[in-house]
């Protein structure tokens, strides 16, 4: 199931789940510009079966996804959906995020 939440959701739901796994599905340039606190690059083309299991432990694992805008996240969602993970949280855009860059 694919979910929408806010910036303080979001942050809340690291706080509060520490199993969750944050992933950057923009390219690795943009990553590289600066991205949010321990999100892990996984640019939303390269999503496959062996990529996604390489960073998230399980399909039961809590999976949040953000890009630059909200259109590759709401894509990399979905393929994350049908590969079969079940707790898919889509940030949308990174733009406006208050925690922080690295």
């Amino acid at each position: 199931m694919i979910q929408k939440l806010n910036f303080e959701e979001a942050h809340e739901m690291l706080l509060q789940h520490p199993e969750s796994v944050l992933i950057d599905v923009r390219e690795e340039p943009e990553y590289l510009t600066g991205h949010a606190a321990d999100a892990l690059l996984l640019p939303v083309d390269e999503i496959t079966e062996e990529t996604a299991a390489e960073l998230i432990p399980s399909l039961t694992t809590p999976v949040l996804v953000y890009c630059r805008t909200g259109r590759r996240s709401a894509r990399a969602a979905m393929l994350l959906s049908e590969l079969g993970y079940e707790k898919i949280w889509d940030m949308g855009g990174l733009v406006g995020w208050p925690y922080g860059l690295e």
